[in-house]
């Protein structure tokens, strides 16, 4: 067997096992929801989401997901999956996943802000039935966070449209 062919093999098998990891992850996502939903609220508790708390929990897995999938303090955190490389533009970096199969499969979870915000959404749910006292400290932190984060954002945003208008007009 040639080089390129028992290359071809390996990345084909690597493909498979990132597709199982995949599959698995889903169904300990699935697995974990069906459970919470027949057991945990079996208690004779219904979980009740009030409107607050439904734009607390975006805005908290929103900030989670990128914490986890973009900040230095959780870089420990991805690096047995990820790599952190300078973007096209050389201006930033970006997070990618590296490795192969079951390391790139968590790497592609890990660097990914929406996967990640859907997997912190899940547990903080959990969290507001389970242990409510610390779960809604987290998201008033991490909601009060992500609203920081938007007004910043949209503060710099602003600021960059208004400079570009000084130099057209001047």
């Amino acid at each position: 067997m040639t080089a390129g062919g028992a290359r071809g093999c390996r990345d084909r098998r690597d493909r498979r096992e990132s597709r199982a990891t995949r599959l698995t992850l889903t169904g300990v996502f699935f697995g974990a929801l069906l459970t919470f939903a027949t057991r945990g609220l079996g208690r004779g508790k219904e979980l009740s989401l009030r409107p607050f708390d439904l734009l607390l929990l975006g805005l908290a897995a929103s900030r989670t997901g990128r914490v986890v999938a973009f900040e230095r303090v959780a870089e420990p955190l991805r690096a047995p999956f990820t790599e952190t490389v300078p973007d096209d533009s050389r201006v930033d970096e970006t997070v990618v996943a590296e490795g192969r199969g079951v390391r790139f499969a968590l790497g592609e979870l890990l660097s990914c802000p929406l996967c990640v915000a859907t997997w912190a959404a899940a547990l903080l749910v959990y969290g507001l039935h389970l242990a409510p006292r610390p779960t809604r400290v987290f998201l008033a932190i991490m909601g009060a966070t992500e609203v920081a984060e938007v007004t910043f954002q949209s503060t710099e945003a602003l600021t960059w449209v208004a400079e570009a208008a000084r130099r057209r007009a001047a």
